[in-house]
């Protein structure tokens, strides 16, 4: 049920995000600053996904899951009615709340499927059957706006009935918690704010500078100033996806083997060239080699932030915490875009990247710090002492 879940919220949202660049500068025509604006958008149901997670916080995560699915379905497939910038923002609000539930619960459910020293591995495959839907959305966006097969409104469409899809396939996915099997609903805090997951949050909100600057205006440097089409783009993401298919499930080990300090300190330098490298690029070829080298590792920072919370919190704290952490992204998404779109105003792109490349600099600083066995709650101390010493009985009892 995950594996098609994941295949199928890859294939939609990686197919929309493909296109939605040239829709917006095609058939909107959208300027440099309204992305930017957008964006603010488009990362509201972010900022409020504590809110929603407080709200519903009775409500299973498979079954929350399913109807923020559908929920992003139904925008999509009314994104094609839009005819400017104030008619495509309500269809931006829906797929917003429903593409960032999803984009915490995701976590949670795949981490119920195994113990906490298997979840980078797990949630590592989970990547590459994202990254597989991703490609076949690629291989089939590029096919049909390179022989002019559907309108843009129609793919929409399609989009929808895919996400839809994975939202019904995944509302029966059972009861899990440390991969065994439960009658009921593993209990959740609705709202959860500890100063014990400081360092959590602290990477969230260097995480969201970075993120928003690359995800405003990456694609809008090759569409705006390289001119590339919407297949020339899809050729590009093909590129980044085959590499995430091969690999996901190896960094998702290495971050099992390695610990999430490390991994996360190697990320954050690579970030440092990749944007540093696409700020100065002057060339297509330079600048679609550094785009693809920050698509490739973007997925596995949250993957690692996500197991080292694990390792820090109470079970019942964890989706809570995730959606903290997404809010806490989101806050800066909302402020990022639309500073950096008002600075497209005045200077060249590079500025805005420059800024995002700091970002992840001050990041490998806040990684030196992560330490997972000394930074558990006394909560979870406790939980992890008891389930030793239920062990030990056990195994004297034997």
């Amino acid at each position: 049920m995950l594996a098609v879940m994941s295949a199928a919220y890859g294939f939609a949202y990686s197919a929309q995000t493909n296109i939605v660049t040239n829709f917006f500068e095609d058939v909107l025509h959208f300027k440099g600053p309204e992305f930017g604006y957008i964006t603010a958008v488009r990362e509201v149901g972010g900022l409020f996904l504590i809110v929603l997670m407080a709200l519903f916080y009775r409500v299973s995560l498979q079954r929350l899951t399913a109807g923020a699915l559908v929920l992003l379905g139904i925008g999509y497939g009314l994104f094609g009615v839009a005819t400017g910038f104030a008619s495509v923002v309500p269809w931006i609000l829906i797929t917003s709340f429903g593409f960032h539930t999803v984009l915490q619960t995701q976590y949670s459910l795949g981490m119920s499927l195994t113990t906490q020293a298997k979840s980078g591995h797990l949630l590592g495959r989970m990547a590459s059957l994202y990254q597989g839907g991703t490609f076949a959305a690629l291989v089939i966006i590029f096919f049909v706006f390179r022989f002019h097969l559907l309108s843009y409104e129609l793919t929409f469409i399609v989009l929808g009935v895919v996400a839809a899809f994975g939202g019904i396939v995944i509302f029966r996915f059972p009861h899990l918690h440390e991969g065994q099997l439960r009658k009921v609903a593993p209990k959740r805090e609705p709202i959860v704010w500890r100063n014990d997951y400081r360092y959590y949050y602290y990477l969230n909100l260097l995480d969201g500078v970075r993120q928003q600057v690359f995800f405003s205006f990456g694609l809008w440097v090759l569409v705006n100033r390289f001119g590339l089409s919407v297949s020339q783009i899809s050729l590009v993401l093909m590129a980044v996806t085959l590499g995430g298919i091969v690999s996901s499930s190896y960094v998702g080990r290495l971050i099992d083997r390695r610990g999430e300090r490390r991994v996360l300190q190697g990320i954050n330098l690579a970030y440092v060239v990749a944007l540093g490298g696409y700020a100065l690029s002057n060339h297509v070829a330079l600048a679609c080699f550094f785009y693809i080298i920050y698509s490739f590792i973007m997925p596995f920072s949250p993957i690692a932030a996500s197991t080292y919370l694990r390792k820090i919190a109470v079970p019942e704290e964890v989706a809570p915490s995730l959606a903290m952490g997404v809010t806490i992204l989101h806050a800066t998404a909302v402020v990022v875009p639309v500073v950096a779109g008002f600075i497209l105003n005045f200077v060249g792109y590079q500025i805005p990247f420059a800024i995002a490349c700091g970002a992840a600099l001050v990041t490998v600083f806040v990684t030196m710090r992560l330490n997972p066995t000394t930074q558990r709650t006394a909560a979870r101390v406790a939980l992890d002492q008891a389930i030793l010493g239920t062990e030990t009985l056990g195994e004297a009892a034997q």
